[in-house]
């Protein structure tokens, strides 16, 4: 649903004391809103729907909206209820490396049948979920809360502890608010806080706590060189800007490779047909990402096939997941085919 459809008054609107401007208070926290969804969902598109429904639920219901919190805090309770009733009863989101071990051999056979949508973590962009300007340091805490590995550590919190976690130690909200949206004690919160640190210490978090490279103009000429050897599909030169323990995954497949090695039999293997591809820049997850649009057949026109979102580390790549849902395109504001060259 559009935005200005769902947000469109009703018949009913004359009778009520709504704000001539009540549309566009409550889009100014979008924007942060889609973030929070995210984190607590674990999926971009099912944190657009959130943010779509918390707008409707809160213009149905501003005119008695008593002003005792702040705009902005109201809407947050409504979101966080709107998340509430999305997870209840549904498994945690997650990546193939939380699902099993690696593939061994890395050959089409391993790949297996694609599992549901809604088993997978997806990919952000970065301009829905993080903010447009601010303090620098701020900026950076929400850049890293929303990297692939600490939302797939946040899908093993229960909802309420997720909740928490996220509005005291991303958002940065006192405890005394967090237990007026909950409509809990700020013992409560606490209590929360604790169980759900202490659940993150516990968990092998892969990537969680180990800082990626800041983007310098090393760090983004490692980057031209991944998207040149892999437009050119030189397998050798790709395959040597990988970290040593470098990982690979290809959601809604359960498979994923770690090693140089492995990654590049796959390449050469089962992956050979996407030589020829073009890849688009793009930001997802506080990361850099590509966009891949594989041949389609004759006359050189390029379909989407992939978002590659990477992490590098230690002036290498040291994770590539590979979302192969076309719909991402759309999401990221992305052409739906290029043509020929």
């Amino acid at each position: 649903m559009a935005p200005d459809a769902a947000l469109a008054p009703d018949r009913t609107t004359a009778t009520r004391r709504v704000p001539a401007d009540v549309e566009e208070q409550l889009e100014r926290h979008r924007r942060e809103l889609t973030g929070y969804c995210y984190r607590m969902l674990g999926s971009a598109f099912d944190a657009e729907d959130a943010v779509q429904e918390t707008m409707v639920r809160a213009w149905r219901a501003v005119d008695r909206f008593d002003g005792r919190s702040s705009l902005r805090s109201w809407m947050y309770r409504i979101a966080t209820n709107v998340c509430f009733d999305s997870l209840n009863g549904t498994n945690r989101r997650a990546l193939p490396m939380d699902l099993s071990a690696s593939a061994s051999p890395p050959v089409m056979a391993s790949l297996g049948t694609p599992l549901s949508e809604r088993t997978w973590l997806s990919p952000a962009p970065d301009g829905h979920v993080l903010p447009e300007n601010g303090d620098p340091a701020e900026v950076a805490v929400a850049r890293e809360s929303v990297r692939l590995a600490f939302v797939a550590a946040l899908q093993h919190l229960p909802a309420r502890q997720r909740a928490v976690l996220i509005l005291r130690e991303v958002l940065r909200w006192k405890a005394d608010e967090v237990a007026t949206l909950l409509d809990t004690t700020v013992a409560s919160v606490n209590s929360a806080l604790q169980r759900a640190r202490a659940t993150l210490e516990a968990q092998d978090l892969s990537g969680v706590g180990s800082a990626p490279d800041s983007m310098d103009d090393q760090h983004a000429a490692l980057l031209a060189r991944y998207v040149e050897a892999f437009e050119a599909y030189d397998i050798e030169a790709l395959v040597a800007l990988l970290h040593e323990d470098a990982t690979q995954s290809m959601p809604p497949y359960a498979l994923w490779l770690q090693g140089p090695v492995d990654i590049g039999r796959w390449h050469l293997g089962p992956g050979y047909a996407c030589r020829g591809s073009r890849m688009i820049p793009v930001m997802a997850n506080g990361s850099p990402a590509f966009a891949q649009y594989k041949p389609s057949g004759p006359g050189g026109r390029r379909e989407p096939w992939a978002i590659h979102v990477l992490r590098v580390h230690e002036g290498r790549v040291s994770s590539i997941t590979n979302f192969l849902d076309t719909r991402l395109f759309a999401l990221f504001g992305l052409p739906a085919r290029l043509d020929a060259d």
